[in-house]
């Protein structure tokens, strides 16, 4: 929390000096009586103050340390108000400016405001004014101080919001994640669908410094080819038959946030062309239109395909791939996450308690075994899915391994020879009826090679597999061999 102390307006008017702050206030003005003046007013207000006489001398002092509030000319030689306002806010965005001006010049007092000054002030200096204002300033400073430690602190506590996951693997990334939520750089995220990749991209903005714009999500794949260029750019009215108003794009919409554009690799590659133009230049115009749009906007891109393939295959630019792959993030799938299941499901379940009105429901012990022991090909999502069918379908307090109604577990490619059941064989029901698809299916595959073998000889097909010639066709007729 900053210790910086502003003196209030009780204690000047009462004439007690408050405490001495320990950031100065710094004044960049280049007269030197108007300058001393304004100094020796705010000391004898309990201010530590130091000054600049131009605005080069202003720019390289906010550079080398902390201020509480600078009190700049908007003309100065050396440097423009304007731009020591720019330096402080490269320097340390929490630190206010305040702006001089002469009469007339209320103007360009207003493109200061918009540059992010805290406010302006007219020449002749209303002393009086000024104190308060440097107040005012001062308290702002010291609350934006205090809410960067509170996010600071909740980032370190709590990492980001509503990402549920304890494995190493889920630690790494969302360190990762925290590390480049700090920069501005394009990341691509890359996982299975349902692994939760536009979650990680929401918490890389929440923790971002455009965490006050917008966030705005794009999937790539769920727009129709010709509406991509005007659902990313916008168009002006009259652009094409029905483009009876302009419409603003998502790129628009995202200016100084964050845009989300979720597979990727489903962009048609002349779209894939404007995008790569986009990210150099950060302008572009509406489909219809003719004037530039500058935008500051950050890129996330996310993909369940291998770009790489795409790439060899001719289907994804290369310049775009790399522009987009500085920085990979490979979110796991659930399936690599160990005991994340449980803690996924203990979250989903304690939601669908309050929407379904089940406060006592909770996972059986078989049910959790059932849970950690499926390979969940569908993710988070299938997860999600399986818990709300789940609280629904259970009568009682407990949910039974038969309220998941997932697929019977299927052995792994290692418990069984290769090719002796297909992928895709049901593994549902009783032992019996199991053993019984099981055996079908292996007794048409032998009986089927062994023709090849034999070159469809059947008599000599019979006598190889120890039946009947009778007994063979009898067979051959139930697997629909015949041909």
């Amino acid at each position: 929390m900053s210790t910086t102390i502003a003196p209030t307006e009780s204690s000047t008017r009462s004439g007690v000096r408050p405490k001495l702050t320990l950031e100065p206030v710094l004044i960049v003005e280049d007269k030197a009586e108007l300058r001393a003046m304004l100094q020796k007013a705010l000391e004898r207000a309990g201010y530590s103050v130091e000054s600049a006489a131009d605005g080069s001398e202003g720019i390289e002092k906010v550079r080398s340390r902390r201020y509480l509030v600078v009190l700049t000319d908007l003309k100065l030689p050396g440097a423009s108000g304007i731009e020591v306002l720019r330096a402080v806010h490269q320097a340390d965005p929490t630190v206010p400016v305040v702006i001089m001006t002469a009469y007339g010049s209320i103007e360009e007092a207003v493109t200061a405001m918009k540059e992010g000054a805290f406010d302006f002030i007219q020449k002749p200096i209303d002393l009086d004014h000024l104190k308060l204002l440097i107040e005012r300033a001062a308290r702002q400073q010291e609350l934006l101080r205090e809410n960067i430690l509170l996010r600071e602190e909740y980032s370190a506590r709590y990492g980001f919001p509503r990402i549920v996951g304890e494995h190493p693997l889920m630690q790494e990334l969302s360190g990762q994640v925290q590390r480049l939520a700090a920069t501005d750089t394009t990341v691509l995220l890359l996982g299975e669908s349902g692994t939760g990749k536009e979650l990680f991209a929401r918490a890389i903005h929440h923790l971002s410094a455009r965490r006050e714009h917008p966030f705005v999500a794009l999937n790539c794949a769920a727009i129709p080819e010709g509406l991509v260029e005007t659902e990313l750019f916008g168009h002006e009215r009259g652009a094409f038959t029905g483009a009876g108003a302009r419409k603003i794009g998502k790129l628009e919409m995202a200016h100084r946030g964050t845009i989300f554009l979720d597979e990727i690799a489903e962009l048609p590659l002349g779209m894939q062309a404007k995008l790569l133009r986009v990210l150099e230049e950060r302008r572009f115009e509406r489909v219809g239109g003719t004037v530039p749009i500058e935008i500051n906007v950050r890129i996330l891109a996310a993909t369940n395909k291998d770009l790489q393939a795409a790439v060899a295959a001719k289907q994804f630019r290369e310049d775009l791939y790399f522009r987009i792959a500085a920085v990979p993030l490979l979110v796991p799938p659930l399936r690599e996450r160990g005991d994340d299941v449980l803690l996924l499901a203990e979250h989903f379940l304690e939601k669908f308690r309050r929407e379904f009105r089940k406060p006592r429901l909770k996972l059986s012990a078989a049910a959790r075994e059932r849970l950690l022991g499926y390979p969940w090909p569908g993710n988070v999502r299938e997860l999600q899915n399986t818990i709300e069918r789940a609280a629904i379908l259970a009568l009682g307090d407990e949910i039974s391994p038969e309220d998941l109604q997932l697929p019977a577990p299927r052995p792994s490619p290692t418990e069984l020879p290769a090719g002796m059941l297909p992928a895709e064989f049901n593994w549902e029901g009783s032992l019996e009826e199991v053993t019984g698809r099981a055996v079908a299916h292996l007794e048409r595959y032998l009986i089927e090679r062994t023709l090849r073998e034999c070159r469809w000889n059947k008599t000599r097909a019979a006598e190889k597999l120890g039946v009947s010639y009778k007994t063979l066709l009898a067979k051959i007729r139930a697997h629909g061999l015949e041909s």
